[in-house]
């Protein structure tokens, strides 16, 4: 393959002047690389490499003017505009910051276009005033819209003078002040021959200074593109370099250099359809991994990223077979892990509260660059900061209570915890003291990490020094905000041999350069080309009159940047998101439509999506080993429990995670209060209450005089169980009221109980003394049950087994009809199971000496008051026995066994069920 950069270097070597008297420019700074590599191939004598410089470089040095970073220029602009804003109360730096950008790429482009200034803001301000005209155009609100269109042009014009008086320029301004500087410029350097090669969408500003250069003979310029592209008025790829053609007169008298025909020539031509972006990322990995093995050097391969926020994801695909490759854009400082901290740090410190939300402050403490420097003796005292967090239910916590969690580490927490007093100075001292404190601290600090170091260092020292200069960044929000836009632009260059292995870019760094085999991602509508992506001021009808660029403008070069591509390329793969975001390009692109519609090249299509298994979804088995039986020994030694047989019936795998493994749910911090701690809170409330009865009569008396007890008590029990949490606000609050009102309304029960002439004995409240053996022969090992029975109390001569519950339960779930469901369904018969467990131990305790109820007192239905288990026979189901006699105790009896003997049979696996 001839490429661009070589036939233009063929064709000036043929000339008589030396080539080293020659200054190329090109578009960009990559390209010249590429030139002076192929230079040394073609000239075989020993010669000074000619000047190369990109176009920006080459009209700065003709302004005369050196280029203002972004941030310096909104703080300047922010300058500007609290000089002459017309308000009493001006816009905030953070709320400026908003529309500014959005008038400084206004600027810029009137500036490179070399627009009237005057006549676009005179044109754009009567446009409002239209806007907005009616019969009432008195109101402050309508006064002041109109107003800001009028200062436009004043803050411009202010801007601008500040700039040059201190030789300074934005993008724009430079482009407009090396037009002025022009025809000094040729009068001085009459002598130099520039060459200008590989260029399409010229501003207004570029192609003066071109074509004065041109008519003074002081330079020659070579075009990249294709008769294809010319000869077809319609095609956008050459809607520029047509209107050069045409306009020029310098093209009047001289040839055009050079109009190719390569792009007809046969090319294979593949369009992949992949779903989502990551899919293409993935099937980019399997291309390269395809290719490597018929071209282990891919020196002449390109993947171009059509959208940019691929690399990450490209770079985790790209196969171990490519061992050297070279990444022309850089790497999103935004996406580093380090900024994240930095994130993390803002979040917290903006919220101005005296104390932090817990969430924030472990994000922070587990972050891998600060729980790294939390290891004290092979200890990792961040987790252990972390775990008594969760475990004290530590919602919000003081600087007081963190220092006293990690006393070891005084510099890092007040590095990381320290109040900045919503002080931006403060703030960017703290950032650039830890990232110091990281560098010095981190043994295990790697080279990519280092550099994330240094340029978040720069970041926030360019950030230091702007607000020492203006002072505008008046709270952590707006710094904050000051913070993420730098982080758009700042990237991390890769280091790499530009001339060997795989290229990978984006579109723009495509510039000049030709490839055999050019793979380009994200070939979508919104992508490729971008669209109607209107970021301007200034509208559509006033750009055309003032000869701005518009959306048909941006689409014609990434038109001509696509098709150039193409132009010399061999084997092409285009991949487009079948998938697409709403926010992340549409259909597949207009530029692959537009290759089908011509026909010129058999574009060949492949829909790839990823290898779906037919997978057929078994339940898990776990096979009993002898350490599975070893431990189900230990369990029935130590007493299988109402809760433990019940978990087993509804999903015998949790069983195995629980109780064989002893795998427990993570313990968290509980924000609002769970359902099972306002449960416990009930139960040991109760407890306490009625542990002191046993053995004696409630009376009214006794009973009134528990009420009083009812707030101390409960805020007691909740502070034992609940922690540090508070419970003074939210729902916590509505909680803790609902508790207090559970127990009120059960002690007003009781009362209203025993008033009727009931008598209530307390036998015993909250036994756990409950541990029997049962009798299974089938087994060769001793079983117990063991269970801590709520209450037990005595009722009119009938003995009753209670268990509490918070939850709603309603009685028709505390019956059986047949005794065989009883170890199937557990959402059914739990409740019953529980109760009757109780039953069956006190029973082999002591036999029944009167009649015996066990049953569930449902403090969300309380008014059915305590429900007893009943059976109810299949053939009469309207008779319900609920007296647990011995009949029941042995059908229950029965159903134990059996299930025990299911839970130890080592020839039966634990197979989940579905919940």
């Amino acid at each position: 393959m001839t490429n661009f950069i070589h036939e233009v270097l063929r064709d000036v070597l043929s000339s008589s002047r030396d080539v080293s008297q020659y200054t190329f420019i090109l578009p960009n700074k990559r390209a010249g690389t590429f030139l002076k590599n192929e230079l040394s191939k073609l000239v075989k004598r020993t010669l000074f490499t000619p000047e190369i410089l990109s176009i920006e470089d080459f009209i700065q040095e003709l302004s005369q003017l050196n280029q203002i970073t972004n941030p310096e220029l909104l703080f300047k602009f922010y300058q500007i505009y609290l000089k002459f804003c017309p308000s009493e109360i001006p816009d905030s730096f953070d709320t400026f910051s908003k529309w500014a950008q959005m008038a400084l790429q206004d600027y810029n482009e009137i500036d490179r276009h070399l627009a009237d200034s005057n006549e676009v803001f005179n044109y754009l301000s009567a446009v409002k005033k239209i806007e907005q005209w009616s019969l009432d155009t008195d109101t402050s609100f309508i006064k002041s819209h109109l107003e800001f269109w009028q200062q436009l042009f004043i803050y411009y014009k202010a801007l601008k003078q500040e700039l040059l008086d201190n030789d300074l320029g934005y993008q724009g301004l430079i482009y407009r002040e090396a037009v002025e500087n022009l025809q000094d410029f040729i009068e001085s350097n009459r002598a130099q021959q520039y060459v200008f090669m590989g260029f399409n969408a010229l501003n207004k500003a570029e192609s003066i200074i071109i074509q004065e250069l041109l008519q003074d003979n002081m330079a020659i310029i070579y075009w990249d593109i294709d008769h294809h592209f010319i000869d077809n008025t319609f095609h956008d790829a050459g809607y520029f370099i047509r209107q050069y053609l045409s306009k020029w007169p310098y093209f009047k008298s001289n040839s055009f250099n050079w109009k190719n025909n390569y792009y007809t020539n046969q090319k294979a031509i593949n369009c992949i359809s992949v779903p989502k972006n990551v899919g293409q990322a993935k099937y980019i990995g399997e291309l390269l991994h395809e290719l490597s093995s018929k071209n282990s050097s891919l020196t002449s391969t390109a993947l171009v990223l059509g959208d940019e926020t691929l690399l990450p994801p490209i770079l985790s695909s790209i196969p171990d077979s490519i061992e050297k490759l070279n990444i022309t854009m850089g790497f999103p400082l935004k996406l580093a892990p380090l900024t994240s901290l930095f994130e993390l740090l803002f979040q917290l410190h903006s919220k101005k509260k005296t104390s932090f939300y817990y969430k924030d402050v472990i994000s922070i403490l587990s972050h891998q660059n600060i729980s790294a420097l939390f290891y004290s003796k092979n200890k990792d005292v961040a987790a252990k900061i972390i775990s008594d967090i969760r475990s004290n239910n530590l919602i919000y916590l003081s600087k007081k209570h963190i220092d006293e969690m990690a006393n070891d580490f005084e510099d890092l927490m007040n590095l990381l915890f320290n109040s900045w007093l919503d002080d931006p100075e403060v703030a960017l001292q703290r950032c650039l003291d830890l990232i110091v404190f990281i560098k010095d601290k981190d043994q295990n600090l790697t080279s990519i990490a280092s550099e994330y170091l240094f340029k978040l260092n720069t970041v926030f020292n360019k950030l230091y020094g702007l607000n020492t200069t203006y002072g505008y960044i008046d709270s952590i929000k707006t710094l904050q905000s000051v913070f993420n836009d730098i982080l758009d632009t700042e990237t991390i260059d890769f280091k790499g041999e530009p001339l060997e292995g795989l290229q990978i870019m984006g579109m723009l760094e495509s510039r000049v350069l030709d490839f055999e085999t050019v793979i380009i991602s994200s070939v979508n509508e919104g992508v490729l080309p971008a669209g109607k992506v209107i970021n301007s001021f200034i509208p559509y009808d006033a750009k055309l009159e003032y000869e701005l660029p518009t959306y048909k403008e941006k689409d014609a070069i990434y038109s001509y940047h696509f098709f150039r591509l193409l132009q010399r390329a061999k084997n092409v793969y285009l991949i487009y998101n079948s998938q697409p975001d709403v926010l992340a390009g549409g259909e597949k692109s207009r530029f692959i439509t537009q290759l089908e519609i011509e026909r010129t090249h058999n574009v060949q299509h492949k829909v790839v999506s990823p290898t779906v298994p037919n997978i057929i979804i078994t339940p898990k088995r776990i096979k009993k080993t002898a350490a599975v039986l070893q431990q189900l020994e230990i369990i029935a030694h130590s007493g299988f429990s109402p809760s433990s047989l019940t978990q087993y019936i509804r999903n015998p795998i949790d069983f195995y995670y629980e109780k064989i493994l002893n795998i427990k749910e993570q313990e968290d911090v509980e924000e609002t209060v769970a359902a099972n701690t306002l449960g416990t809170v009930v139960h040991n409330t109760l407890e306490e209450f009625y542990k002191p009865l046993e053995g004696q009569l409630l009376t009214i008396e006794t009973l009134e005089g528990l009420k009083s007890k009812i707030d101390v008590t409960v805020v007691n029990q909740f502070k034992a169980i609940y922690k540090k949490g508070d419970l003074l606000k939210g729902k916590n609050l509505i909680i803790f009221e609902i508790a207090k009102r559970y127990v009120f309304n059960f002690l007003k029960q009781e009362i209203d109980t025993v008033k009727q002439g009931a008598s209530i004995k307390i036998i015993a409240i909250e036994s756990d003394d409950n541990y029997i053996r049962l009798n299974i022969p089938e087994l060769n090992f001793p079983v117990y049950l063991k269970g801590k029975i709520d209450r037990v109390d005595e009722y009119d001569g009938i003995m009753r087994i209670i268990d509490y519950k918070t939850g709603h339960v309603e009685p028709g779930k505390l019956t059986i009809v047949d005794w065989e469901e009883l170890n199937t369904d557990y959402d059914k018969f739990s409740k019953p199971y529980q109760i009757l467990t109780y039953a069956y131990m006190m029973n082999a305790k002591a036999s029944f000496k009167q009649p015996v109820k066990a049953g569930i007192i449902s403090f969300k239905n309380l008014s059915k008051g305590f429900m007893p288990f009943g059976l109810k026979e299949a053939s009469n189901n309207k008779n319900k026995k609920t007296v647990v006699d011995q009949d029941i105790l042995i059908s229950f009896e029965t159903q134990l066994k059996k299930l025990i003997i299911e839970i130890c049979n080592s020839e039966l696996d634990f197979i989940e069920k579905e919940v």
